[in-house]
């Protein structure tokens, strides 16, 4: 991985800063992580998604079909997303899993495959089990993966240097929801937004939830990921309308409830009623993720860690 110039707090000098380095030595340099330069390149990555998509849109499901879309740890998350909008849209009954846990018995017409690597060991053996017709989306041409598919959708320019994974889940979602009918390049003038805005005092909350509803219920997954693999943080993930049977215990002053889409009423009134910080945005909810994203990588710093090298992880999982 290549060297990051930093420049010092308190110097106009500049250092070399190792990403591989796991713990910040010294406040005394602002550190700028390979993903912060990530998660700000969205907007312009939406937008080549956006180009591509008219020409992939063959290669994915046809209205009709019955379709399992699978991924693994937050390519999960993403197939959770776009089944749940691609059912809603009427475009037919759609389930989404992960590969470890996909049920073989089920008749599907079609797979859509999501996976970054290209290696991950589950999703290999899962395409080498099963017969059924798949389209994969990957961010590496030749792997095992791509070895085994019948059809790639290949988001190159997408895939990050960074372990952490945040343009590519959200890239691969976008072109998804693309065949749906959404206008990307809207989102990605939203995206323009979301880059730059003010976090406030959320990354310095204590704990925080994220809540969705319906599609968004996979990016509250995310989000609660995100801030666990680059910050080692507290964080959890409900539907919506269930945070009030047992969740809502934990809500208090210094913790943040991040909400994804709209919250009812009634839902917000109960969670300012606990002093807890109620997060919610008029812009679509996959573009709010990218502060979530934002947030997780501020949390990290400010606990002098380094989210391009999550703690125990690696980019992809390969199992023995």
């Amino acid at each position: 991985m290549s060297k990051i110039n930093q420049k010092s707090i308190d110097s106009p000098e500049s250092v070399n800063y190792c990403p591989h380095i796991r713990k910040v030595q010294s406040w005394g340099y602002f550190m700028q992580t390979v993903a912060e330069l990530e998660i700000a390149s969205q907007p312009e990555i939406w937008r080549r998604v956006a180009k591509q998509s008219a020409e992939v849109k063959s290669l994915l499901p046809k209205p009709g079909e019955y379709v399992g879309v699978v991924g693994c740890g937050t390519s999960w998350f993403m197939a959770q997303a776009y089944a749940s909008l691609r059912e809603a849209s009427g475009e037919g009954i759609t389930d989404a899993a992960t590969a470890a846990e996909f049920l073989y018995r089920r008749n599907y017409d079609r797979l859509v495959v999501i996976c970054r690597s290209g290696t991950t060991s589950e999703v290999v053996e899962l395409l080498e089990r099963t017969k059924i017709p798949n389209v994969v989306i990957s961010g590496v041409s030749e792997s095992p993966v791509t070895d085994l598919a019948n059809e790639v959708i290949l988001l190159d320019y997408a895939d990050e240097q960074s372990v952490l994974q945040t343009r590519y889940a959200t890239s691969a979602l976008g072109l998804l929801r693309s065949s749906l009918g959404t206008d990307l390049n809207m989102l990605a003038d939203q995206a323009e937004i979301a880059v730059t805005s003010d976090l406030g005092d959320i990354p310095n909350s204590e704990q925080i939830t994220f809540l969705g509803q319906g599609w968004t219920v996979g990016l509250a997954q995310e989000g609660a990921l995100k801030t666990r693999e680059a910050a080692q943080f507290w964080a959890e993930a409900y539907p919506a309308l269930d945070y009030r049977h047992g969740p809502i215990s934990i809500a208090q002053k210094g913790r943040t409830v991040w909400m994804f889409g709209h919250a009812d009423e009634r839902l917000q009134s109960d969670i300012r009623a606990t002093g807890a910080y109620l997060e919610m945005s008029e812009l679509d909810p996959m573009v709010h993720l990218i502060r979530a994203q934002r947030t997780a990588i501020a949390i990290a710093k400010r606990k002098g860690l380094n989210p391009d090298i999550p703690r125990n992880l690696n980019r992809s999982v390969i199992l023995g």
